[in-house]
């Protein structure tokens, strides 16, 4: 008789292009997001969470680059009634079906912001993943660049409450209808023209001026040496796009002259062009200099997706990338107007305007400046001497829980504290393990203790540091360990963690 083959076990290991997340991380991300919550609340925003699955139909054909509906996200047919789901690749979709759906018991604009991951279906890569977390905030149903301006200050203010100060980062703002007019202006009606100065305008920041002039003439050989084919138009039919990328003056009044002569008789560039002025004016009454925000006609975002004012936010400062050299830290988050997404649901033209924060790119700048305002500091562990005195214990830990770690400050939060519960036999592995929880402080009450109504309290920080070479001097001066009496076992942890605050 044949043996029964033994069903494999599974590999313990995160799906491609996905990843898990731990203490620390998850909670500088709820930390961080905290933060930028309060910041849209305080603007007037309110909170909406979205289903995670849409009908492909309601996510339609706006993810980037991707022209086929199914295609870039998680989707599969229903048995039942054979409708395609996919799980959400951005919050801005949803958004729209549920203005949609809930228009008439919903106020007018309506202001909402959304947190939470979105997940898309592509080529996963260093830094790249098909998970990730996206935060954003919108406003749907004011025509008025009042919203636009609205939307930049909220964004400038948000870097600065998580922690990145003026002069690291920079809100840039341009208008699609600017381009457009530039475009008209250029006289081009091939669609398949139109579509190649689009993508060549969407290469400025990489190539610069030159490298546009040549794409968009004959062609230019890129860094491998491979010849790109240009556009082919002639020097005077291009001038309009150069015009435009490098209209940037001193002031924003500098610049916007300069668009309005790079528009030339184009009425939609014409409007594009006064909304731009409106928007700056509108910053400038709400003291929001050029030093956190500037009118930037290299700002290109979306060319099929947004209708008018779009804006980045680009951090300035250096970091030093994989092969040591120096370069701007960059783009963090993104958004514009999209008048027309509503629209393949209603019928009917409803103007939108928002943002999307990248959760983890924010994160990774904050880390790189060591910003994030939080140490991976672990719950102080009572540990356990004796295991049928768990009660005494259990006290202990309720103690530690229930207090404050700074009483004149209750937004600090109360005292992490857990019990030891794992084989307490061996004393020596109880401190390995606070120290794999990266632990501040250690409680331990033998019987000898428990005879004179003392406890021991171990400052583990302390500890780690005289381990690593700490003098003997410093020893003497700082004991990391003390012996006090039972009832100021709470005074005695919050005075050593405030040390450590």
């Amino acid at each position: 008789m044949a043996k029964s083959k033994k069903t494999p076990r599974p590999k313990a290991q995160t799906p491609k292009g996905f990843r898990d997340y731990f203490g620390a991380d998850v909670t500088e991300r709820s930390e961080m997001l905290a933060k930028i919550a309060e910041v849209y609340h305080r603007y007037g925003f309110d909170a909406l969470e979205s289903s995670g699955v849409e009908t492909v139909e309601a996510l339609g054909k706006f993810l980037p680059d991707v022209d086929r509906p199914n295609d870039g996200v998680f989707a599969w047919q229903e048995e039942d009634d054979g409708d395609w789901l996919a799980l959400r690749y951005d919050l801005t979709a949803p958004l729209a079906r549920v203005y949609a759906q809930h228009r008439n018991d919903l106020p007018l604009p309506y202001r909402r912001y959304a947190m939470g991951p979105v997940w898309r279906n592509e080529k996963p890569g260093p830094g790249r993943f098909r998970q990730f977390y996206q935060c954003d905030a919108d406003t749907v149903g004011a025509a008025s660049v009042a919203a636009d301006a609205e939307i930049c200050a909220m964004l400038a203010d948000t870097l600065e409450v998580v922690g990145i100060p003026r002069g690291d980062y920079i809100v840039r703002v341009n208008n699609r209808k600017v381009l457009n007019g530039v475009l008209e202006s250029m006289g081009l009606n091939d669609d398949s023209q139109r579509d190649a100065v689009l993508r060549t305008i969407d290469k400025f920041d990489k190539v610069g001026e030159a490298g546009v002039r040549e794409l968009l003439g004959k062609g230019r050989l890129d860094a491998s040496g491979a010849y790109i084919d240009g556009v082919g138009l002639s020097d005077a039919q291009a001038e309009p796009v150069i015009a435009f990328l490098t209209s940037k003056g001193e002031t924003a009044a500098q610049t916007i002259g300069n668009l309005k002569a790079a528009v030339g008789d184009s009425k939609i560039g014409a409007d594009g062009v006064a909304e731009l002025e409106q928007i700056a004016d509108l910053l400038a009454a709400g003291g929001y200099g050029p030093d956190r925000i500037v009118i930037d006609p290299s700002v290109v975002r979306g060319l099929g997706y947004y209708t008018g004012p779009v804006f980045e936010a680009e951090l300035t400062f250096d970091i030093v990338d994989e092969k040591g050299r120096k370069r701007q830290f960059g783009s963090v988050a993104g958004g514009g107007r999209y008048d027309d997404l509503v629209k393949r649901f209603t019928g009917q033209p409803v103007p939108a305007t928002g943002v999307s924060i990248g959760v983890d790119r924010l994160l990774a700048a904050l880390r790189e400046k060591g910003r994030t305002g939080l140490a991976n500091v672990g719950p102080v562990v009572v540990t356990v001497m004796d295991r049928d005195r768990m009660g005494d214990y259990q006290a202990m830990v309720a103690e530690l829980r229930n207090a404050y770690i700074d009483p004149s400050d209750p937004s600090k939060g109360k005292i992490r504290a857990e019990v030891y519960l794992g084989n307490p036999k061996n004393f020596g592995n109880q401190l390995k393990y606070a120290d794999k929880r990266q632990s501040p402080v250690a409680v331990i009450e033998g019987a000898d203790e428990k005879a004179s109504g003392m406890v021991q309290i171990k400052d583990l920080v302390l500890g780690a540091k005289i381990a690593e070479g700490a003098s003997l001097e410093e020893w003497q001066d700082r004991p990391n360990q003390f012996e006090v009496p039972r009832d100021q076992l709470v005074a005695k942890v919050r005075e050593i963690l405030e040390g450590y605050a």
